[in-house]
């Protein structure tokens, strides 16, 4: 038992909510509406970039090779921006129009938050903030089934084919390895981290099943 499972044991309230939002429940039904969805990949394609860039930021915090190594490989092994080409061909939505997107409320505060805990963070207070994303994934992945639906059933395909399994074992890795040198204040640091980005992550379902927007 590593310090990443007693983070998921204290996220698993809002894990189940994510898991049974009516976004996830209705793409798996085949009825979300394409809009929506259109609107969560113009969001989604936004929240990967920075992703990205948060990662990047915390490879100089490595303390040596192996650290190195996997936060370079989480930076160059981009594994859904394919995907989300391959659902704009589906749906015939132009590249150009989801990077046109403008980022919506609720994603510019996780990126945000991403972003500063980058820059301010420790080693593990990032690996911490980064891990809900890739894992939520995966075990959406893991629950969500066969989807009626031709870009619904290829989105859920992806994941439910364990392409997150390394992702996630490699942040779990990160997770547990800062944990386990750091005292009790900075574990509880890590833990608002955790807690913090997987209160995101259901909001981000929930802005893009409201297409959520600015106010003014």
């Amino acid at each position: 038992m590593g310090y990443s499972d007693e983070l998921r044991r204290q996220a698993d309230g809002i894990w189940k909510e994510i898991f049974e939002h009516p976004f996830l429940q209705e793409l798996k039904a085949g009825t979300l509406p394409l809009v929506k969805f259109r609107y969560y990949l113009g969001q989604d394609w936004h929240y990967l970039d920075v992703f990205a860039r948060a990662v990047g930021a915390a490879i100089s915090k490595a303390r040596n090779t192996q650290t190195l190594e996997h936060l370079a490989d989480r930076v160059l092994r981009p594994v859904e921006k394919p995907l989300h080409r391959k659902l704009g061909e589906l749906l015939q939505i132009d590249p150009i129009h989801l990077i046109a997107a403008r980022p919506a409320p609720t994603n510019l505060a996780y990126i945000n938050h991403l972003l500063a805990t980058a820059a301010h963070g420790s080693m593990g207070e990032v690996a911490a903030a980064l891990l809900p994303c890739p894992w939520t994934y995966h075990e959406i992945g893991q629950r969500i089934g066969e989807v009626p639906h031709p870009a619904y059933g290829a989105w859920a395909d992806f994941y439910a084919s364990g392409i997150l399994d390394e992702s996630v074992g490699a942040w779990r890795r990160l997770v547990d390895e800062a944990a386990s040198t750091a005292n009790a204040g900075e574990r509880a640091t890590m833990a608002e981290a955790f807690l913090l980005s997987s209160r995101y992550e259901y909001l981000f379902w929930e802005m893009a099943y409201r297409q959520e927007d600015w106010p003014i």
